[in-house]
């Protein structure tokens, strides 16, 4: 049995494989604005912000026309150069085997209300969740909002709650927070930049996300 009443899954990169897409939708965006061409490094590294922050973190330079017209040119893109996306391996059967212990599960991402609202209904897995949160709902990532409100919302402390996620924003979250996380590798940020955020722990895979929460001082 898991020791947390409350585990918060981020999106993008933790429990769908969405990086590259995403990656390759801002580099179409910039191309099309006839911006600085970016690395894919650079492009991923932002995957977990909110859009508006992720604009200004790429370029922080420019000016604010320029952030508006590269969020709206990235909307724009992802929307019609749509693609499937799939879950990862597992996060389908650890959902529904965490829901079934009674812990309660929510979802703090990057995405936007309708995007977070239209992946759950694609992939069946709304009901699941007890509530969750978005970035144009909240601050974005770093900032603990979203964490605190779904705390708030289920009546747990940090103690009690485990956020699990790809990226080293979700990690500072957490920590942010004053909550517990996981860091996961397959997605965005690499392990040493997880490893910085000072997670409880890194793991590879969701199989190794199940086994790490029967056995925390499993090291993988």
């Amino acid at each position: 049995m898991s020791p947390y009443q409350l585990i918060v899954f981020d999106w993008d990169g933790t429990l769908m494989d969405s990086t590259g897409h995403i990656t390759a939708c801002m580099h179409q965006a910039i191309a099309t604005l006839s911006l600085e061409p970016l690395s894919d490094s650079q492009v991923s590294h932002i995957i977990g912000l909110g859009l508006n922050e992720a604009v200004q973190t790429l370029y922080p330079d420019a000016d604010t026309t320029t952030w508006n017209a590269l969020a709206d040119c990235y909307r724009q893109t992802w929307i019609s150069t749509p693609e499937s996306t799939p879950l990862f391996e597992h996060a389908e059967n650890l959902l529904k085997q965490l829901n079934e212990q009674e812990i309660f599960l929510g979802v703090a991402t990057g995405k936007s209300r309708r995007g977070l609202d239209r992946a759950l209904k694609e992939t069946g897995l709304g009901e699941l969740f007890i509530s969750t949160r978005c970035a144009d709902e909240c601050h974005s990532k770093p900032h603990p909002q979203m964490l605190m409100e779904l705390m708030d919302f289920v009546g747990v402390d940090a103690e009690q709650t485990l956020m699990i996620g790809d990226t080293e924003f979700d990690l500072m979250m957490a920590h942010n927070a004053g909550a517990h996380s996981l860091g996961i590798t397959h997605g965005a940020h690499s392990e040493t930049t997880l490893k910085a955020a000072k997670p409880k722990a890194i793991v590879h895979n969701l199989y190794q996300v199940e086994k790490w929460l029967t056995r925390p001082d499993t090291e993988f």
